[in-house]
């Protein structure tokens, strides 16, 4: 393969998918509206400035650098506004589908989310079962997926990744909420007693995931695969292990749960929260996808536990606090502004 190109590519999962294309010997291409900071990306690696629900800036692009291959990574996050949500994540995936298709581009992977399955109460999850969104994003992402199934039928090749919420080096926005109350030495409430099984991603691991479903031959490639976590305790063991390495007095505390929701709900609809509906409506229960099909599908290993991702992330946080950006909440790349959450930190000797 000579060339991919990487819509959302100055995201957080761009970012390190250019490095993980690069260090096997492919460039990268980009496209974006976010503005890029190219002396972090891999030499080689060539920008264009266009929205997905820009039919000549994907042509552009694809012309241009010349790539054999589409990562669609790019998708409003879930505080974003409804509107903007469904027209990146569904409108967009058409419109970048079809471009590919007609530019004879051979294979799109689509980057989908476990948001697909909702809050099931069986686990582990796997990819046959129901697919019940929460909320506007949860809800496009299961119709975006719809447009790949067609773009399937009409001879693209789709592989679809449904990641667990991935984190690792440069990964901010709500996860930086998190470091810097631990690094305060904070008590870290968990919504609910903590005993919950909540799978995570290190990105590394999901950026081979991505690697191996655009470069393995259609029959193995072109299908739906599951990406977690192998190895992964309950929140509190796994948070636990995170305040044991900081060394900074943090320890997590159990919450009752049903009190916590209502008002992390009131505080989200007075805009005084950056905690959405999926955070907290899901922190307090079993969640887990089997990842069987992508190990014996792809020959996908994971390499990092839920405990690995969260220090590793947090190492990089350290290191790199001092010029963290705060934003809005519209990209992982930058850390979210905490509301009415500042006031919890102090009360929780933060």
């Amino acid at each position: 393969m000579k060339k991919i190109l990487i819509t959302g590519g100055a995201g957080f999962l761009g970012y390190h998918v250019a490095h993980t294309f690069a260090e096997r010997g492919v460039p990268s291409a980009l496209l974006d509206i976010a503005p890029y900071e190219e002396t972090e990306y891999p030499d080689g690696t060539e920008f264009y400035s266009g929205d997905v629900r820009d039919a000549d800036a994907i042509r552009h692009a694809l012309k241009a650098s010349g790539a054999e291959a589409v990562i669609h990574g790019a998708a409003a996050l879930p505080l974003w506004k409804k509107g903007d949500i469904f027209s990146v994540n569904v409108d967009g995936t058409r419109l970048v589908l079809e471009t590919a298709f007609q530019e004879g581009c051979a294979r799109v992977v689509q980057i989908s989310s476990t948001a697909v399955y909702g809050v099931p109460k069986k686990h582990p999850i796997y990819e046959t079962d129901p697919l019940q969104g929460v909320g506007p994003y949860g809800e496009s992402k299961i119709q975006a997926e719809a447009v790949c199934m067609e773009f399937r039928k009409r001879g693209l090749e789709v592989p679809i990744i449904r990641p667990k919420t991935f984190i690792g080096p440069a990964r901010l926005g709500v996860f930086q909420i998190l470091y810097d109350w631990v690094e305060s030495g904070a008590r870290i409430p968990m919504i609910g007693s903590g005993n919950n099984r909540y799978q995570l991603l290190d990105v590394a691991d999901l950026a081979d995931a991505i690697y191996l479903a655009c470069t393995l031959p259609p029959e193995q490639a072109n299908d739906t695969f599951n990406i977690g976590a192998k190895s992964f305790r309950t929140v509190r063991e796994d948070m636990g292990a995170l305040c044991e390495f900081a060394k900074s007095g943090a320890k997590p505390m159990g919450t009752p749960a049903g009190l916590v929701k209502m008002g992390l709900r009131v505080l989200e609809l007075l805009k005084l929260s950056p905690l959405y509906k999926w955070v907290y409506a899901t922190a307090d229960k079993d969640s887990f996808v089997s990842i069987e099909h992508a190990e014996n599908q792809l020959g996908w290993q994971p390499k990092y536990s839920n405990a690995d991702a969260l220090i590793r992330a947090y190492e990089w946080y350290l290191e790199h606090a001092a010029g963290v950006e705060v934003g809005t909440g519209v990209t992982h790349r930058v850390a979210w502004e905490q509301g009415a959450l500042k006031v919890v930190k102090r009360l929780l000797g933060g």
